[in-house]
């Protein structure tokens, strides 16, 4: 318990989480990690196309930023893009578990195409 409390005091010195475009809406498209350039691409051609949607990138995991729960709960959904099953998604539904997380992930050793997550915003909206 000590060691947890320790852990999560970092949260006190990581920056907090910014949101590219609206603060809230329809939907935020999450990622982490290397898929910050693909998420960038395909959610500048969502909204070219004007679709609303916003983006953000952890840079932090564990733990989360302190302002998370306000970020995510200013969406109606949440799509998650990782490449893996979903452990980034299920963490965070596990953290709060009333943001509405819609997971996308790739596990074929490959990175995202734009065009993959552009058709998963698409199909998220």
């Amino acid at each position: 318990m000590e060691r947890e409390a320790k852990v999560q005091k970092i949260a006190d010195y990581i920056p907090q989480l910014e949101v590219d475009g609206p603060a809230a809406g329809k939907l935020l498209v999450v990622g982490w990690g290397g898929t910050f350039g693909h998420i960038l691409s395909a959610v500048s051609e969502a909204r070219e196309e004007g679709l609303e949607v916003s983006r953000a990138h952890f840079d932090y995991i564990y733990p989360v930023p302190r302002n998370t729960e306000k970020v995510l709960s200013g969406f109606q959904k949440v799509l998650v893009c990782e490449l893996n099953n979903g452990h980034f998604a299920n963490y965070l539904h596990g953290l709060f578990p009333q943001v509405e997380i819609v997971k996308f992930g790739k596990v074929q050793g490959q990175p995202f195409l734009v065009s993959e997550l552009l058709d998963a915003i698409k199909e998220a909206l």
